[in-house]
């Protein structure tokens, strides 16, 4: 007696289809899995059995063979008990297996036969309409994620009876599960740049860095505000398209970080790891990789507040991922590559006690030498790779006192859609959706200058000594300063502009 039906994994952030046999013959009443399955998997042979005997059935006293294909393949985690049991069943002849044909079987099983919830699914359903499944069983908790994936009829089930009774007609349907999947108004949980007194230059640096999504360094003494600034960066960026929420829920599903099963992640992430990560919690990794914080910060903000405190091996990492925008994880098992289209924010005193070159405010009590170690944990080419450099002073007490509000976050919000629908018609049919992520070919199409810019900038390479990763990122800073102007030629106050925000590294790391 013979079983064919079919499951789903995940592997990096794609699901794929695992295809599940299972044999019953004579012989003493052995339950064997092959087919490369890791621990959780072959547990799943006791899950499996209590779980069938519990709900009612008939567990065969026969040898059972159940293969998962393909074999080359390592099978982890428990998403497979729902399919292995009702592969027992169908080849025990307890179920027509003709009822199995183009369904997917998804979800762990309690002993007594309930389905517990999985991560992972929404990659995993959107497997099975790739592979021409019409429909998908999986744990009610899961329902709403599942619905995400339109053209897939999605069967949320309690227990393994109610998918039997499912699949033998004896329940016409399930009660389907719809969750609101809006984000909630961003008003109201972001906070505001209203509330901001001063600063405006600051604040200016941070609208051009959401427009084009660029990497932002602040620099200034404690408590000039510059946590407080980055953590309102959010409340300016618009939400997230479809394309781009799909790409963020498939990632936070398979990590398990999504807040509300069932939730299409409309708000960008916004991602502040304690400076004591390891290299493998910013990148990703395990025996199996899994995204780290680079990757959960896609389409949003990764912010890494005092960067030098990290460890400089973990700093150094984030040089591929900001390059390439995804990152490349090996292990003996797989090589698996993990989206990693990220907004850097970063923070930093001037030296460790935080003063040097505001000494009217206090003195300095650092050594030179002191000085020069802190500030080298941020290497030349991270900081190359870093569009903006821009100085927080500490604010004065007239300005902080002042109860004249400053310019709204929706009010910069407006202004930043309008920069990013710009973009979205420059870079129609491609896979660019910002000037920041614009190869060498798109710069050259896109960045045209006038003579009397091209002679400031190149006065600025050579006097500043800037290498040619900068003159481009220069080049797509100035191009962002023109969409939020209207502006579709660059002109010499954009350029000017851009200049600028490369300019203040030279002043702290000369």
């Amino acid at each position: 007696m013979y079983a064919k039906l079919y499951s789903s994994a995940v592997l990096g952030i794609d699901g794929y289809i695992v295809e599940v046999e299972v044999d019953i013959s004579n012989g003493l009443p052995v339950f064997d899995l092959v087919g490369l399955p890791d621990s959780a998997v072959r547990e799943s042979r006791e899950r499996v059995r209590a779980a069938v005997k519990n709900s009612d059935f008939q567990f065969p006293l026969q040898r059972i063979t159940t293969n998962l294909a393909p074999a080359d393949l390592k099978k982890e985690g428990a998403s497979f008990d729902l399919a292995i049991a009702v592969g027992v069943l169908a080849a025990s002849g307890q179920i027509a297996e003709d009822d199995l044909n183009g369904n997917l079987f998804l979800g762990e099983l309690a002993l007594d036969g309930t389905l517990r919830p999985l991560t992972g699914v929404l990659p995993m359903v959107m497997a099975g309409k790739d592979g021409g499944f019409q429909k998908v069983f999986l744990p009610r908790s899961n329902g709403a994620e599942g619905q995400l994936v339109e053209g897939m009829e999605v069967i949320p089930v309690d227990n393994l009876a109610q998918v039997v009774a499912v699949l033998r007609g004896e329940r016409e349907s399930i009660e389907e599960v719809v969750e609101d999947g809006e984000c909630k108004d961003i008003e109201s949980t972001l906070e505001d740049f209203a509330d901001v007194q001063g600063q405006v230059h600051v604040k200016r640096a941070m609208e051009v860095a959401a427009a084009g999504m660029h990497n932002l360094l602040f620099i200034g003494p404690p408590g000039s505000g510059k946590t407080m600034l980055a953590r309102r960066l959010p409340s300016v960026l618009p939400e997230m398209t479809i394309e781009e929420s799909l790409e963020v829920t498939k990632v936070m599903s398979i990590a398990g970080h999504l807040a509300r099963r069932g939730r299409l992640v409309t708000c960008r992430p916004f991602r502040s790891p304690h400076h004591t990560i390891s290299q493998a919690g910013l990148i990703g990794g395990g025996s199996t990789p899994k995204p780290g914080e680079v990757s959960l910060s896609h389409r949003g903000v990764l912010f890494l507040d005092e960067m030098p405190e990290f460890s400089k091996s973990a700093l150094e990492v984030l040089r591929q991922p900001l390059e390439d925008r995804e990152v490349t994880v090996a292990r003996a098992r797989a090589v698996l590559t993990f989206p990693a289209e990220f907004m850097l924010i970063g923070s930093m005193n001037p030296c460790p006690c935080g003063y040097f070159g505001y000494e009217e405010d206090r003195a300095c009590t650092c050594t030179p030498q002191q000085v020069r170690r802190y500030r080298s944990k941020l290497s030349g080419p991270l900081l190359d790779r870093i569009d903006i450099h821009v100085e927080v002073p500490r604010v004065d007490y007239q300005t902080l006192s002042s109860t004249q509000k400053g310019e709204s976050s929706a009010t910069i919000r407006e202004r930043v859609a309008c920069a990013h629908a710009i973009q979205a018609e420059r870079y129609k049919g491609t896979r660019i959706l910002y000037n920041s992520a614009m190869p060498p070919s798109f710069i050259r199409s896109h960045c045209h200058l006038d003579s009397e810019s091209r002679d400031l900038l190149k006065q600025s390479f050579d006097t500043l000594g800037l290498s040619a990763r900068a003159h481009d990122r220069i080049l797509k800073l100035a191009r962002t300063i023109a969409d939020l102007a209207g502006k579709e030629e660059i002109d010499t106050s954009h350029v000017a502009e851009a200049i600028q925000y490369r300019t203040l590294d030279r002043k702290w790391w000369e």
